[in-house]
């Protein structure tokens, strides 16, 4: 054997009760398990680790991931790496970066620059799903990349790329085109499709061209991840409709950031939950994932009324320009509700700046845009205004509108999972980045006991293999990868906080990708070991 772990505490991904075992890994997988107590000799390797007072559960799988372009910049990656994320899923919120062409490419950089920086350091040398995932693999030099990685096929981007920035229904050729990108997205590799329903361009699509795309996802075995049309106003109907949505295309469901946020949906968490234990009853495949914080993550201009960024980029920024179409925005926002903003008028208490592209721009960061505008005594739009215009829309925030009680009840749902939905730009990024694993383990499942210790790595680890239809994930059994977390479960806690948010976890010394360690003894390694996870679709294919 090539190593040895001894003396586990193996918690093994499936709920039951964990039991103590050696785990001993060969040619990066599970060669053998060996209970305390059970007959026959011990396992021996070329090497053995003490794991005596740790835990052993397989490698976490992080369901909403933005570092899309941050495992192609950064080969040490602690910020997933350190909390035992071994497999991110990627192309999320109808957002990134295939497939595209060329001017498709330079819209989406701009557009989520706020999310993943604007990829002047980066050699987009791909157009398609398949230039994507083998760029993963090719990384540095051929090694690969820090983690492994999903992708999802970004329903915005598509659309950007077959339609434009038009808030009108899509053509028959156009969404023809649109069927063809997500058929050819599928069969080389994708495992789904995401959407922004709140992000221009992919919230001009209507549920008919959804329901048609979503047809083509179902066939290649894959799932529909939409961030949907609303998490404040109509929250709930905007979930009713993506669940009658998925049905419609046969299609399986995975919410993505399953939240009930602003003040009208304070406590209102059982009535989703009473929604989809209806939907499950009735035979729908569904699931979900949310990070364990209040707060949400976006950028400023995500805010703004669709119709203010129908044509694109450039075309906001004329809009914020002109007085009177400032003026309409600035209405939208703080009187009607913008749909950018959930349908709720918004509360400028509650934006707090987290990271700007422009560095002149620094001393916004860590102040909501209420306080920065009492500094410079003017009103909170006209701040915003100015924020937006010299920033060039890059302008990340977070959104100070969760509920406690609500996120705690949802991740108590037999079909949730974790996702950090990590923003990683920014100079004050949310904590969730660097800290939502963690957070579940110390604070819900050891301090709070929302969850067990074991219903806790189960919803970090199999739940999430299994919707993306892992055969050999997911699980501490033999024959399965050695992608593994040891981990405290007395002091595991995440480091990350509002205040400092790339600080990285305590408690957890070792994780392991493929049998190899690219965290040892609580620092990083120099392996990189993670590879692009390709969909069933692409097996098929």
């Amino acid at each position: 054997m090539d190593l040895v772990l001894r003396d586990a505490l193996v918690v093994d991904g499936t709920g039951e009760p964990s039991y103590r075992a050696d785990v001993a890994l060969d040619g990066g997988r599970i060669a053998e398990i060996h209970p305390e107590g059970s007959p026959g000799p011990r396992p021996t390797a070329a090497r053995t680790v003490d794991a005596d007072g740790l835990a052993l559960a397989p490698g976490f799988i992080d369901m909403h991931a933005h570092s899309d372009l941050a495992l192609l910049r950064d080969p040490d990656h602690s910020a997933k790496a350190a909390q035992g994320v071994t497999l991110e899923v990627l192309g999320q919120d109808g957002m990134s970066y295939s497939p595209v062409d060329d001017r498709t490419l330079a819209e989406v950089r701009r557009s989520i620059t706020g999310w993943n920086g604007d990829g002047s350091d980066i050699d987009f040398d791909w157009r398609t799903v398949a230039g994507y995932l083998d760029r993963l693999d090719r990384n540095f030099g051929g090694q690969g990349i820090a983690v492994n990685a999903a992708y999802l096929i970004p329903q915005g981007t598509v659309r950007m790329y077959a339609v434009g920035w038009d808030d009108r229904p899509a053509t028959d050729a156009e969404l023809a085109r649109m069927r063809e990108l997500v058929d050819q997205g599928m069969r080389e590799g994708a495992v789904g499709m995401s959407s922004g329903l709140t992000y221009t361009p992919g919230m001009y699509a209507n549920d008919a061209e959804l329901t048609e795309l979503c047809r083509v996802v179902a066939r290649h075995g894959g799932y529909y991840c939409p961030h949907h049309r609303s998490y404040g106003a109509g929250a709930l109907e905007a979930y009713e409709e993506m669940v009658q949505l998925t049905h419609n295309a046969g299609c399986a469901l995975h919410l993505a950031h399953a939240t009930m946020n602003f003040g009208v949906n304070k406590g209102k968490a059982p009535d989703l939950l009473a929604l989809l234990d209806g939907a499950l009853a009735a035979g729908a495949d569904i699931s979900l994932d949310t990070y364990p914080y209040t707060p949400g993550c976006t950028t400023l201009v995500a805010m703004l009324p669709s119709w203010a960024s129908e044509g694109g980029p450039e075309s906001v920024l004329t809009r914020l320009a002109d007085p009177a179409s400032a003026e309409k925005i600035r209405h939208h926002l703080e009187v009607l509700g913008s749909d950018g903003c959930h349908g709720v008028p918004i509360e400028w208490d509650t934006i707090e700046i987290s990271g700007v592209s422009a560095p002149r721009l620094g001393e916004y960061v860590g102040r909501t845009v209420e306080e920065s505008a009492r500094l410079r005594g003017e009103e909170p739009w006209v701040t915003a205004r100015r924020l937006l215009t010299e920033d060039r829309l890059g302008t990340t925030i977070l959104q100070h509108v969760g509920h406690e009680e609500n996120v705690q009840q949802i991740m108590r749902h037999a079909v949730h999972t974790g996702g950090s939905d990590g923003i990683l730009q920014g100079d004050k990024p949310h904590p969730r980045a660097y800290g939502t694993f963690p957070q579940y383990l110390g604070r819900y499942a050891r301090e709070l006991g929302i969850l067990s210790l074991e219903e806790c790595v189960a919803h970090l680890t199999s739940r999430p293999a299994a919707r993306l239809r892992l055969a050999d994930r997911g699980l501490v059994r033999e024959g399965y990868r050695a992608d593994l977390v040891l981990f405290d479960p007395e002091t595991v806690a995440a480091g990350s906080t509002f205040d400092e948010p790339r600080t990285l976890p305590a408690g957890i010394p070792h994780v392991l990708i493929d049998g190899r360690f690219v965290i040892e003894d609580g620092k990083r390694t120099s392996v990189l070991a993670g590879k692009a996870v390709r969909g069933t679709g692409a097996a098929a294919a």
